[in-house]
């Protein structure tokens, strides 16, 4: 079975905790125990967020001169190569010889007429407390926006439209090659009138992004994992139900947060309505076991009735 795992920023860093990289390889190194045995029976190919760290990038970025300042496209590349230079190294620790890994930088077409480059609500950073955040923002010409109990700074997120590694990917899943790919969303790029690519301003919506890359590989299955063991109808509602199976039609009728859960179950009812795969939400330490219908949720075209886990 050919599977895309998009591991949330949640899964890579935990909220509050320090951006060290001590923090970030242990937590990287649980995720890599979570993905292996997966990777030992299906072929695999992982994505991940990238918020926290393309934030942190970016604040180091803001001491230079506003001339000297990197655009969000490079800090997108060095996050990318950064997550998954440890994925790789913790996945190979763990995984016997013949079960190779590769980690690939990957660009991503987005259309520059996007209305969301007028509309910043990507999160990225750390979190603030509302007078930190607002002071920021005038200071730094920031857009923010409210993440729980605390502010975030939010950039442009565009829609993804192609993966331009696709083939490149295709041949090393193939020949049985754990890809670890389009991290952080990818590289937002355009295409210029001459055919050749830039990279724009932006961060991509890892869910979004994962869930394209699903379908151009004919993957079976889209596996997002976060914090969250379940999608939950009616999350902020005390005893709220955790949905076990649902179709996307049926889920489609409820609202989730835009920041968090919106995009992972739109990202999963997208890929299931289009290929008919299953859409997979869950916590990263039952990873397995969402993928034996024995935790998170589960989005099929298939499912005729909605079950929840009781």
């Amino acid at each position: 079975m050919r599977i895309v795992v998009a591991l949330g920023g949640n899964a890579l860093l935990r909220r509050g905790e320090p951006l060290t990289a001590d923090n970030q390889r242990q937590n990287i190194r649980i995720a890599a125990e979570a993905l292996a045995p997966l990777a030992l029976n299906h072929e695999l190919v992982i994505t991940h967020g990238n918020g926290p760290q393309v934030g942190l990038l970016a604040l180091q970025s803001a001491a230079y001169k506003p001339d000297e300042m990197y655009p969000l496209d490079i800090l997108d590349a060095e996050t990318e190569g950064m997550i998954g230079y440890l994925l790789e190294q913790e996945l190979i620790n763990l995984l016997p010889p013949e079960r190779r890994c590769a980690c690939l930088l990957t660009q991503i077409e987005v259309d520059p007429k996007d209305p969301a480059f007028k509309k910043p609500s990507k999160p990225i950073g750390p979190v603030y407390a509302e007078k930190e955040a607002k002071k920021l923002a005038e200071e730094r010409n920031w857009s923010i926006a409210v993440d729980g109990e605390y502010y975030r700074r939010v950039v442009a997120s565009p829609r993804p439209i192609r993966i331009f590694e696709q083939s490149v990917i295709d041949l090393l899943v193939n020949q049985g090659i754990i890809v670890i790919c389009a991290g952080g969303g990818g590289i937002p790029t355009i295409r210029r009138e001459d055919g050749s690519l830039f990279g724009v301003e932006a961060v991509i919506d890892k869910d979004m992004a994962s869930s394209l890359l699903a379908k151009e590989i004919h993957a079976n299955v889209l596996l997002m994992l976060t914090d969250v063991d379940a999608v939950y109808q009616n999350w902020a509602e005390t005893k709220a139900p955790a949905i076990k199976r649902i179709s996307p039609q049926a889920i489609k009728t409820y609202a989730f947060a835009p920041g968090s859960m919106g995009p992972k179950v739109q990202a999963a009812v997208e890929f299931a309505e289009q290929t008919g795969g299953l859409g997979c939400i869950g916590t990263l330490k039952d990873a397995t076991a969402i993928i034996n219908g024995e935790a998170g949720t589960l989005i099929s075209q298939e499912v005729t009735e909605t079950v929840y886990w009781t």
